[in-house]
């Protein structure tokens, strides 16, 4: 319930595995029914995010109502894990992605030119009287 944008993109996850019910390992298909209380595991890379469902519907809700039908129980390392990843996807290239896109290129180059400003990081050691060594 409004997991994924559309229907096609949650049926093509349950059929790439990345949908498991439980502590069962066994990706679900996609028409599997699911209980009140069930816990469903979605495999959003790097990302495993939890849900418990609180309530059943027949019809699809509008965004304001799944509150009161899907409960978000993702832990709190799921979360810090998509930060890292977020700082550090423009800086630590996979390899096989190939060249930086030119987005990534201006977010590299202003990344790395806040750092090698003059705000502490770069200093020359002969500047500096023996007592602030």
């Amino acid at each position: 319930m409004r997991i994924f944008k559309t229907r096609t993109i949650a049926t093509e996850a349950c059929k790439k595995g990345r949908i498991t019910l439980g502590d069962d390992p066994n990706p679900v298909k996609p028409a599997r029914m699911i209980h009140v209380g069930d816990i469903i595991h979605v495999r959003k890379p790097p990302v495993t995010y939890s849900f418990r469902a609180k309530a059943l519907t027949e019809n699809r809700l509008g965004a304001k109502l799944v509150p009161d039908y899907v409960e978000n129980i993702t832990p709190q390392d799921q979360y810090d894990l998509l930060d890292v990843v977020k700082i550090s996807g423009f800086i630590d290239r996979r390899k096989g992605l190939g060249r930086p896109t030119k987005r990534e290129g201006r977010e590299l180059a202003r990344f790395t030119d806040s750092y090698a400003s003059s705000d502490g990081w770069d200093f020359d050691f002969d500047d500096l009287n023996d007592d602030e060594l």
